[in-house]
């Protein structure tokens, strides 16, 4: 018994119809209707009843599609299992992470993670936060880490980290003297997005009990780099992670002020699908980020 002769006895007991099992299956009615006879013929008994209707399983036909089905569902099984290793074999790690952490965490992280796990493989993939607690729920990543107000529903999440955002502005600027302020002094500046949350709206959203009125944005800009540079050259000032602003405060001549806003703290979230099915190796990166976050909030409380 071939695999394509069972998924088309699937199709032909789900659909109830050769010609609609045909059509799930990519193929022309006469090709369908020969893969289950030559399927009867092999297994030496009918599979299928055709009627005027369509057809239905015959008892030896219902037995082996519940049999075919779990089948299939071995094999795809093991797609996916193989799907966590690389080209040589070795098991390999898909993590989704936002922009923010990948800069400020995860180097570090996964240098003493890879340290431990030499054999180790990561293949890290850029997301936004709002995308990645989806992403690992449906399987298109392993682990996730993501920034939000709580734990995401659907993932199972641990804490990770946390950082601030803060307002960039040049060397000279008239809130530069402020030092902290919260967002309303400074809404009749222009400003340059991306913001937290990723979307005008979204941000707007999380800050309109803040603000008297929508802030005015000229220009978007995604790249951190980009946009203090666009800072320095006049174009706006900027919401950016202080760990972040930081790197280019003393090269391009800018100021980081401290936003006050309670929303201008952020707590980050490190996300699986089910923490008690996970490969060793991704179980071991989780335990690892895990004791990442422990050992931080452990210093952060000794400063």
């Amino acid at each position: 018994m071939d695999i394509a002769s069972l998924e088309v006895l699937i199709a032909a007991v789900e659909e109830k119809s050769l010609s609609r099992a045909a059509e799930r299956e990519n193929l022309v009615t006469s090709a369908a209707s020969k893969r289950i006879s030559e399927l009867e013929r092999q297994v030496g008994t009918a599979l299928l009843v055709r009627h005027g209707r369509g057809v239905e399983p015959t008892p030896a036909g219902a037995m082996l599609y519940q049999r075919a089905r779990a089948i299939i569902r071995s094999i795809t099984l093991a797609q996916e299992a193989l799907a966590t290793y690389s080209t040589d074999g070795i098991a390999k790690i898909r993590l989704a992470a936002n922009p923010s952490t990948i800069l400020q965490f995860l180097p570090t992280d996964i240098s003493g993670f890879l340290q431990s796990a030499p054999d180790s493989r990561i293949d890290l993939i850029e997301a936004f936060s709002y995308d990645i607690p989806r992403m690992v729920s449906n399987g298109d990543a392993d682990i996730g880490i993501y920034h939000a107000e709580g734990p995401s529903p659907g993932v199972f999440s641990l804490p990770y980290r946390s950082d601030r955002v803060g307002l960039v502005v040049p060397r000279g600027h008239p809130l530069e003297a402020k030092g902290s302020l919260q967002l309303e002094e400074a809404l009749d500046y222009d400003f340059l997005g991306y913001f937290p949350r990723h979307t005008f709206d979204a941000f707007l959203q999380l800050v309109s009990s803040t603000i008297s009125r929508p802030l005015t944005v000229k220009t978007q800009v995604s790249n951190f780099e980009a946009r203090c540079r666009m800072v320095r050259e006049g174009l706006g000032i900027a919401v950016v992670p202080e760990g972040i602003a930081k790197n280019y405060l003393s090269m391009m001549g800018l100021s980081l002020l401290t936003l006050t806003d309670a929303w201008a703290a952020r707590n980050f979230y490190v996300c699986v699908r089910d923490r008690q099915s996970l490969p060793a190796g991704t179980a071991k990166l989780l335990d690892y980020l895990g004791q990442c976050a422990t050992m931080e909030r452990h210093y952060q409380r000794s400063r």
